[in-house]
């Protein structure tokens, strides 16, 4: 089994930067890829940022150039860079870990971006 606890979200004003984090923990050796998905208020849950094991990224057309999903292998924490906010990037924003045997999710954390 994986665990997942992100952090780093918080009110933020239109144009500023976050850096979300995803701590992850257990079956760490089974996880094939990590992501990034957001869920705006009244809309559809949306993938955002993806990375493999290999460390191959992808980003939504939404967030390209603005966003970056990258790694740090010896802490087990996988980021999500956010610059230059907009408040239509306010959501909760959720990790994930894919694994052979299921896919996990974290709690969420609150990003907030005011115009």
């Amino acid at each position: 089994q994986v665990q997942l606890v992100e952090s780093g979200g918080g009110l933020v004003q239109a144009g500023g930067s976050l850096r979300l984090s995803c701590a992850a923990s257990g079956s760490i050796f089974r996880i094939n890829a990590m992501g990034w998905y957001r869920q705006a208020p009244g809309k559809q849950r949306e993938l955002v940022a993806t990375i493999t094991s290999g460390g191959s990224t992808n980003a939504a057309d939404s967030v390209k150039g603005r966003f970056t999903i990258s790694r740090d292998n010896a802490k087990n924490t996988v980021y999500l860079q956010m610059n230059s906010l907009k408040p239509e990037d306010t959501a909760v924003y959720y990790c994930t870990a894919e694994t052979h045997w299921g896919d996990y999710w974290g709690q969420g954390t609150q990003v907030t971006v005011s115009s």
